[in-house]
């Protein structure tokens, strides 16, 4: 049942598509905290279970491995045909289809458990995506979530990037990294989900900052887009700056940049 992305979300979907298939790359990157959420929420053979913002479906692959059905949803057409021509390649039976995490195309009680692996921290509207979580998840079905920490060092790459960017509107949009507060998800989720929470680091370990830059503004849609929209001179201040965060990580052997994260779990009531 394909749904349609959000007037408002367009721009978004955009931007996050143009990552394409190398996307894949930067779900790589930090694959130990993927594994460690789908761990957590423990899929089980037959279980029905929704990847939101799936991008290029490398956590439904990890939850298509135990035996669930699996269903991956994102607002992302580009990152939707290469998490299916990657699923379809390893012999992995997944359903992708376009949707919005602000208005899932699924009924009441859909699915035995959600999960959203730095997905839905970056919807626009917060609310509206929370309630859509937990209406498609059946009574006593699971949540499971992994954000981004507030002031963490992919919070910090942002505000490297946020200088580049234009001056957001009045009021300012909601942080997503706010889903990686435990008092936020609280409020968003704890009315439907008794929650329980666990912090981990996955570190991005690469060449040098050059690496990193040339990973992120390849795959990730909003390093990409933002220095697509530069001119020359800023693009090139951009790369260095961005270069320049990844070399506060260097070791003997390249850069290793720990990224803290938030994994919350939660039983449907």
């Amino acid at each position: 049942m394909p749904g349609t992305v959000e007037a408002h979300n367009q721009r978004p979907a955009a931007v996050w598509s143009t990552g394409g298939d190398a996307y894949d790359e930067i779900s790589g990157q930090i694959a130990s905290a993927l594994e460690h959420c789908v761990r957590r929420i423990d899929p089980r053979p037959g279980e029905r279970v929704l990847d939101v913002a799936t991008g290029t479906g490398w956590t439904s692959r990890l939850l298509a491995r135990s035996g669930a059905a699996v269903t991956g949803v994102d607002i992302a057409s580009d990152l939707l045909a290469a998490a299916s021509a990657r699923a379809k390649a390893r012999g992995l039976e997944i359903s992708y289809e376009l949707g919005d995490a602000e208005k899932l195309p699924y009924a009441d009680g859909s699915f035995d458990a959600v999960v959203s692996t730095f997905g839905v921290m970056f919807a626009s509207r917060p609310e509206a995506a929370a309630g859509e979580l937990a209406r498609v998840c059946r009574k006593g079905g699971r949540i499971g979530l992994a954000t981004w920490l507030p002031e963490g060092n992919v919070y910090r790459m942002f505000v490297v990037m946020r200088s580049y960017m234009p001056p957001p509107p009045t009021p300012a949009p909601p942080s997503p990294f706010a889903w990686g507060s435990r008092d936020r998800v609280q409020e968003l989720l704890g009315g439907a989900f008794d929650l329980k929470f666990e912090q981990g680091v996955t570190t991005y370990y690469d060449r040098d900052g050059a690496a990193a830059w040339q990973a992120f503004s390849t795959g990730y849609g909003p390093t990409k887009s933002l220095a697509a929209s530069l001119d020359e001179t800023r693009r090139a201040q951009l790369q260095r700056d961005f270069i320049a965060f990844h070399e506060g990580f260097a070791t003997e052997l390249g850069i290793a940049t720990p990224r803290e994260y938030l994994v919350t779990l939660g039983r449907r009531r």
